[in-house]
């Protein structure tokens, strides 16, 4: 397989750089099963929060071709999810999900965000994620530099609710018509549902997939912006232990000596 460009850290942030975002997914999807398996040999159940974006495409179809996990004792959860979209829509993350991953590996328990009234679904979803600890979030970053749904006017790095209801910012919602989910902005919904950062924070482990162009002017400013809600994905290298996958599309140009 092949070896990562450049590795090297930003405070806590361990960063990988791969020639493109094949090689990054495979690295990211092997590197977070591997991370699972012996999670797996240390407790009876572990509890996963993934992202749904096509940015996660090659990291998803990675762990779901790795071997030797027992899936059945995974809950699954989402991160966030768009309000308004009926229950059945293709936009909707709950399908993404399903079928890039939870549908082919069937947890033992997965938990979709529900269509319906915003803050009813909100207070109950956040119970069951507050039900225990989470071990492991596999996200990525927007082109904002919003972690899950919490763009800069709404992020907060002391949040003290694990869901909440959101506007969606133009950046954001331009971003899902970039990536192909919507044919235009205004079909985009305005608002969403998504879980706070101090909820994904608090998972033991994190594993941050950001391939592509459209993510450069976020991923510089993650690394090297002070930590600020301004770029919400600055506050991932204050992780203890979180593992940052791209590519040289979205990283730049790596300069040696």
């Amino acid at each position: 397989m092949s070896l990562p460009l450049l590795s090297r850290r930003c405070e806590n942030l361990s960063i990988q750089v791969f020639a493109d975002r094949r090689q990054m997914g495979r690295h990211a999807g092997e590197a977070a099963a591997a991370w699972l398996r012996e999670c797996l040999k240390a407790r009876d159940n572990v509890r996963i929060i993934f992202a749904a974006a096509p940015s996660q495409n090659e990291f998803l179809a990675t762990l779901a071709a790795a071997g030797d996990i027992d899936w059945s004792r995974v809950t699954a959860f989402h991160m966030d999810e768009y309000i308004g979209l009926p229950a059945d829509s293709a936009q909707r993350f709950s399908h993404y999900l399903n079928q890039h991953l939870f549908d082919i590996v069937r947890p033992g328990h997965v938990h979709l965000i529900p269509a319906g009234e915003g803050r009813r679904v909100c207070d109950d979803y956040a119970a069951l994620v507050g039900r225990a600890p989470v071990d492991m979030v596999c996200l990525g970053v927007g082109e904002n530099g919003h972690l899950a749904f919490n763009d800069p006017p709404v992020a907060d790095f002391h949040d003290t609710e694990i869901m909440k209801v959101v506007a969606l910012d133009p950046v954001c919602r331009r971003q899902q018509v970039n990536d192909g989910c919507f044919p235009e902005v205004d079909a985009v919904p305005t608002h969403a549902l998504t879980l706070t950062i101090p909820t994904l924070m608090a998972a033991s482990r994190l594993f941050c997939m950001v391939p592509g162009i459209n993510k450069r002017a976020a991923l510089q400013g993650m690394l090297t912006l002070p930590v600020t809600t301004a770029c919400p994905a600055t506050v991932l290298r204050t992780h203890p232990a979180c593992s940052l996958f791209t590519d040289l599309d979205a990283y730049g140009e790596i300069t040696h000596g």
